[in-house]
């Protein structure tokens, strides 16, 4: 659904692309003498129909600049990128504005509502701007805040919401015109833990639901391991490494990396198939779901036999879990980090 290939961004003075001279081979010590910066220096990835493509690194490390690249609010000075078919970067402006209407939901920090409508009337907006028919687009418009749980405040301002509230709106908003792809930058690091903690499992509801092809940029890696499929984390402008949840704490390809992830607790990303082994369970073995993490079962470990059996989603048997390995991961041993 997504391609993103070389994408590049300097700034700084004469920082446009030139086939004279190629700013991606100069050093960043070559860079700062001519008084540019790299913010984002080649990246490549692709992301899959219905996948959670998260973006996360330190603040600077670029993660907002290339969302704003994938969709040319920033515009790259290298690379292209495609989404669901529609090369973005080469589209003109005319052409650009169709492809974000049609083809991309943003949300951001900052909620950005206009003030001088009502809730509805915001998530009415995107549609109204679309010349969708006014009956299909309001029963959309309350379609969308019944989902994200604003049913009765239709008629509300901004200014009469809370935060967490008012960012529903803009999450409503986003779907208005059913995107194919998704893109979310830091859309709740502005707001409270307890709401912040609410939005995100309102989000993984949303994605339950409607399976968005979704890009989510993040700074915290309690919300990225909560949310992805995949993770990618960049480190000065270059991604230093992609994979899930699970293989970057195992597997951390840099020393950046490993440092990173270290304080992650392995029960919040093992699997379930990550341990399991070949065998033939008891037969009236307890069942566990392979992809399911070992956290989210630790009811179920802790007060279970010896020997679990190991299931796909369609009830398959692929194989035995042994009690004994999944204690060690809830302990956090160390050992397993490998």
């Amino acid at each position: 659904m997504l391609r993103c290939d070389g994408v590049s961004k300097f700034f700084g003075r004469n920082a446009g692309a030139s086939a004279s001279r190629d700013l991606r081979r100069l050093s960043d010590a070559e860079l700062r003498e001519q008084g540019l910066v790299a913010a984002v220096r080649d990246a490549s990835f692709e992301v899959a129909r219905g996948e959670t493509f998260v973006i996360m690194g330190l603040s600077g490390s670029g993660k907002s600049t290339l969302l704003r690249c994938l969709t040319r609010l920033i515009e790259p000075t290298y690379g292209n990128v495609v989404v669901d078919g529609a090369d973005v970067t080469a589209a003109d402006e005319r052409e650009l504005i169709e492809i974000r209407r049609r083809k991309m939901g943003m949300v951001f920090q900052h909620f950005a509502l206009l003030p001088n409508r009502s809730v509805l009337g915001n998530v009415l907006f995107p549609m109204q701007v679309q010349g969708v028919d006014a009956k299909t687009a309001n029963a959309r418009a309350l379609e969308l805040l019944t989902l994200v749980g604003l049913q009765g405040l239709e008629h509300r301002r901004p200014s009469e919401l809370s935060g967490g509230q008012q960012q529903r709106v803009g999450i409503a908003r986003s779907l208005a015109t059913d995107p194919p792809v998704w893109f979310l930058d830091e859309p709740f690091s502005a707001l409270d833990p307890l709401i912040r903690m609410d939005l995100q499992a309102e989000l993984l509801r949303l994605q339950a639901t409607l399976a968005k092809t979704t890009v989510f940029v993040t700074h915290d890696l309690d919300e990225a391991i909560r949310l992805a499929d995949r993770i990618a984390i960049m480190e000065h402008g270059r991604i230093v490494q992609i994979g899930s949840p699970e293989d970057l704490v195992l597997n951390p390809a840099t020393a950046y990396v490993k440092r990173f992830v270290s304080k992650v607790p392995l029960s919040k990303v093992v699997s379930v198939g990550r341990l399991t082994k070949d065998g033939t369970p008891p037969a009236n073995a307890m069942p566990l779901p392979a992809g399911s993490v070992i956290g989210d079962l630790a009811e179920d470990i802790l007060g279970g036999p010896a020997v679990f059996a190991v299931t796909r989603a369609d009830g398959k048997v692929l194989g035995v879990l042994e009690k004994s390995s999944a204690l060690r991961i809830l302990a956090n041993l160390e050992e397993n980090r490998s």
